[in-house]
């Protein structure tokens, strides 16, 4: 959840604002009260603003509190000058909220304070309604929510591990605009890193680690040749090393390139991949570190985007193919998705009982495990953030995952390549549509809607919303 901040403006009338103050501090108790109950940490301003010194005063100690948005709250007619003056103590978002009271002129507080915003460029939201309403609580929530995920991006740190990968130019962003518009520096990484720090890597856990995953998973399928235990341990030991990477280098969310070079000579990078991804590997419960196949940079940060808004792990795949007699989209890419997608459950060995590891198929000359399961099912966001003729935009969806029979689930995943983990997707868009227009061949999701907090995070951003839908 997210950081609120309320501040309740007034008039500027010493004898009107004296006799209004209870109702605007009872209109606001409302509002902190249901925000609160939302899992909201809610930042209140020490008083209704009614005078410019007020304004400043209110408005420097919210800020100061770190707040992700700040609702500026109109139960009364409020002098806009209040609001002008407040806006410039405070940086961050603003959000403009009036009552629909019709003996108090909140609402006219609100046109007159956002248009004098407007004729300075100050970017702003506006909503009103009665606290009472969940569909407003949950609309606040959805724009104080993008506003922290936006600001989370802000001085992070993306680990590029390797370039890149097969001539992929959707891959490759340019750091300056990345600096620019989302204020993320990128740390170049040799992929030898990997193979250096896996030589080094504990012996002792990475044993221990092949040990809990033969107990653990559904099946752990040597062939003496493309999958051996000594394969899977050197898997094992490359996912130490990238851990000790990203904590040295202090990365917040990273990408291997892992193709050709990893893949043809080394190992595959799959269980880096998808543990780095996963809630937990076997020392238990941890965060998930948004780690893209591929160095997919914008794929990344479409991940790292989503996994702030939604919280969970985010699943990253291939479009690899669609079935039009059932109208289904086949997403799978080599090893990716976190495990925690298999069941979506918090044990780990629930989501496990349902992951085979196999040997690597003819691509990936080096071997080592492929993480194979099929996603459970459920409602999905699906999102990408893309580039045309070099500005951003962020292509959405909504979508639904499925699962069939067994027979069924086996015979749509060997027409494509068993070995991976699969997604089978029922998306909100036209099928030629889509592949007219999607802007890259990987795409991203998260369990649930949340639509309404992308398209608010775009807006934060600056970047263009291009949504897709059956009527599109």
């Amino acid at each position: 959840m997210a950081r609120i901040g309320v501040i309740s403006l007034s008039d500027g009338r010493d004898y009107v604002h004296g006799g209004i103050v209870g109702f605007i501090r009872m209109a606001e108790d409302r509002l902190v009260t249901e925000l609160t109950a939302a899992g909201h940490t809610v930042i209140r301003g020490v008083e209704p603003i009614g005078g410019n010194d007020q304004a400043v005063t209110v408005a420097r100690q919210v800020a100061a509190a770190g707040v992700d948005l700040t609702v500026l709250h109109y139960a009364v007619w409020a002098f806009p000058h209040f609001t002008m003056l407040a806006a410039g103590a405070l940086n961050g978002p603003l959000l403009l909220l009036s009552n629909i009271d019709p003996v108090q002129p909140g609402m006219v507080g609100m046109l007159a304070a956002g248009g004098a915003l407007d004729q300075i460029g100050r970017e702003h939201t506006r909503l009103w309604g009665d606290p009472a309403d969940p569909e407003l609580i949950a609309a606040i929530g959805d724009r104080a929510r993008a506003a922290a995920a936006v600001a989370s991006l802000r001085g992070s740190t993306f680990g590029r591990v390797g370039g890149r990968p097969m001539g992929m130019n959707t891959a490759v962003a340019n750091t300056d605009q990345w600096q620019r518009l989302f204020g993320i520096d990128v740390e170049e990484i040799d992929q030898w890193e990997i193979v250096r720090r896996s030589e080094l890597a504990d012996a002792g856990e990475a044993r221990a680690a092949r040990e809990w995953l033969e107990r653990n998973a559904a099946g752990v399928h040597y062939d003496g040749r493309k999958l051996t235990p000594e394969l899977l341990e050197r898997q094992i030991r490359s996912y130490l090393a990238m851990r000790d990477l990203i904590a040295e280098w202090h990365l917040d969310f990273s990408g291997i390139k892992a193709q050709p070079e990893l893949t043809q000579y080394f190992a595959t990078m799959d269980i880096t991949e998808a543990f780095l991804n996963d809630p937990y590997d076997w020392n238990g419960p941890k965060q998930p570190h948004v780690c893209a196949t591929e160095a997919d940079m914008d794929g990344a940060l479409t991940m790292q985007l989503l996994a702030q808004i939604a919280g969970t792990p985010v699943l990253f795949a291939d479009v690899r193919h669609y079935h039009s007699d059932r109208d289904i989209w086949d997403l799978c890419n080599s090893g990716q998705h976190a495990t925690w997608y298999a069941a979506r459950s918090d044990d780990p060995a629930e989501n496990l009982a349902r992951v085979h590891l196999y040997p690597e198929v003819f691509f990936f000359p080096a071997g080592g495990a492929s993480v194979h399961h099929l996603a459970a099912p459920g409602e999905m966001t699906l999102a990408r953030l893309t580039r045309r003729d070099g500005s951003y935009r962020m292509q959405l969806m909504l979508g639904e995952f499925e699962v069939y029979d067994q027979a069924t689930n086996e015979s749509l995943m060997k027409q494509s390549t068993w070995e991976w983990p699969h997604a089978f997707a029922r998306l909100d868009a036209d099928a030629g549509d889509f592949l007219s227009r999607f802007g890259a061949n990987h795409i991203h999701a998260v369990p649930g809607d949340h639509r309404a907090t992308v398209r608010a995070a775009c807006a934060l951003l600056g970047v263009t919303l291009d949504e897709f839908s059956r009527a599109s």
